[in-house]
């Protein structure tokens, strides 16, 4: 067999599927039901984003940031219709790596899976970073003082030394995590509908002060701004897939895992429209400006009723949504591994199961140690936005490989068929490349280099101790 060929190899289906919930030392435990599974997208999706968003996307579409968002969602839709096929289809932990490696091949596998750490590991990263401006921001309005600079941002920021509260709420993730997946999940339940009702409040609160001219004109920058503002709205979108990682932990995982993705979705847009349209019928949409923060959702809030209670009641919700992110973030990131070792592409300790709590504890340390030392000492700076590429291309290469999979194995039992095959995946593709190339030249000289990392870490270990190349005489 050729190097090519070596490369090209796809694992069966069959074999994928039979494999799941098998490491070394033990299983895990089948104990996520679709409303856990649901909550787990929605904890993964619903972060900070919403709560300041809006002062970018506002002033780029005006009033008609309501339809950039519908825009935007209908671009994700795409893609997590794909996801929901292949979820149903090759119901596993390893998600997007594993669809790849039925599909695509080992070297398209472990390039998928090289992007899925910039989704998982460093964004959270990223994201862990800032918790500590949301706590200063609700201490300062609720007892008039904040945490030092020096323990509340990374090395490179202004004054920061040691970001002590993001490896804070790293570990606090971490503790929950090796509690067991059940437990992670309930939890997480409890962060996504604080963060809800949170929002809701918000609404609520926003409606007392509605004026509907505020929404005149409706679209002033026209159908070029509503475009871009779905463009910088899409990100907020990044997470729906989190469902796909618990495969091997879902009660029903072929019947559950397709709805999960398609119900986290739904709620998801139901909320970003509300929020927005109750934001904007709040504050006139001239005044929503993205060189101060004076279009967070908490500013708006005390603006409607003017009090600043309902304000640090929304920074509230802000600090507990980034707990929900990384929760459930590092959840997926520690399952993507384990299909990973399980393979043989990385060392096996990441297989390893607890027998006693029946999750992988060596891979949640070591991931979480990653994330702290990432979260805490370093300066991620474009690595952070090149998070998203590396998103957007798994993205893409999910949407192809539901072409691939129907082609060749269409008599596979599906728990969810994508509508207008082979319309919607190829559209999802073309949205993901088109989404792609709008992003900055810096951010794919950072996404270039970690590829390049990528493979040669994959001609190093992975390609000499695949368990599939094992396989091959000679």
């Amino acid at each position: 067999m050729t190097l090519a060929q070596r490369l090209l190899r796809t694992k069966p289906t069959e074999r994928l599927v039979a494999e799941g919930g098998h490491g070394e030392g033990g299983e895990l435990r089948r104990t996520m039901s679709l409303w856990q599974l649901t909550l787990f997208s929605v904890g993964a999706t619903l972060g900070t984003g919403i709560f300041v968003i809006l002062g970018q996307a506002v002033p780029k579409a005006g009033p008609a940031v309501v339809l950039s968002f519908v825009l935007a969602a209908i671009t994700a839709l795409f893609s997590a219709l794909s996801y929901a096929e292949l979820a149903g289809t090759i119901p596993v932990s390893g998600s997007s790596y594993s669809y790849a490696y039925a599909t695509l091949g080992e070297l398209v596998a472990w390039i998928c899976g090289w992007c899925l750490m910039l989704e998982y590991a460093v964004s959270v990263a990223a994201v862990s970073v800032g918790w500590g401006e949301y706590l200063n921001s609700f201490l300062r309005s609720l007892f008039g003082f904040t945490l030092p600079a020096a323990i509340t941002r990374s090395p490179g920021q202004d004054g920061g030394v040691v970001n002590v509260t993001a490896i804070l709420i790293v570990l606090l993730a971490t503790w929950l995590l090796l509690y067991g997946a059940s437990e992670s999940a309930t939890a997480n339940a409890i962060f996504v509908l604080i963060k809800v009702v949170v929002l809701l409040f918000f609404c609520m609160v926003a409606f007392t002060a509605f004026r509907a001219g505020n929404f005149a004109p409706f679209a002033p920058m026209g159908v070029a701004g509503i475009t871009a503002a779905a463009s910088q709205v899409f990100f907020s979108y990044i997470g729906f897939d989190a469902a796909s990682t618990a495969g091997e932990e879902a009660k029903n995982p072929r019947r559950d895992l397709p709805l999960a993705i398609i119900f986290s979705l739904a709620i998801v847009t139901t909320i970003y429209v509300l929020v927005a349209v109750a934001a904007l019928g709040a504050m006139p949409w001239t005044d929503f400006d993205p060189a101060t923060t004076e279009a967070s959702l908490s500013y708006i809030a005390d603006l409607a009723t003017g009090a600043t209670w309902p304000g640090l009641i929304v920074s509230f919700g802000a600090v507990i949504a980034i707990a929900s992110v990384v929760l459930t973030v590092i959840f997926g990131q520690t399952r993507i591994l384990f299909a990973m070792s399980r393979d043989g592409l990385i060392p096996r300790v990441f297989q390893r199961v607890n027998p006693r709590h029946q999750v992988p504890v060596a891979n949640t340390l070591i991931v979480a140690a990653f994330i702290t030392v990432l979260a805490g000492l370093v300066p991620l700076g474009q690595l952070a936005e090149a998070t998203s590429i590396g998103t957007l291309f798994a993205f893409a290469i999910v949407n192809i490989g539901v072409l691939v999979l129907r082609y060749r194995r269409p008599e596979l039992p599906r728990g969810f068929r994508v509508p207008f095959f082979p319309v919607t995946p190829v559209l999802g593709a073309i949205f993901c490349v088109l989404v792609m190339a709008g992003l900055a030249g810096v951010t794919w000289l950072a996404f270039g280099l970690w590829m390049l990392g990528g493979l040669i870490c994959y001609f190093l270990y992975g390609y000499g101790h695949s368990r599939l190349g094992a396989e091959v005489p000679g």
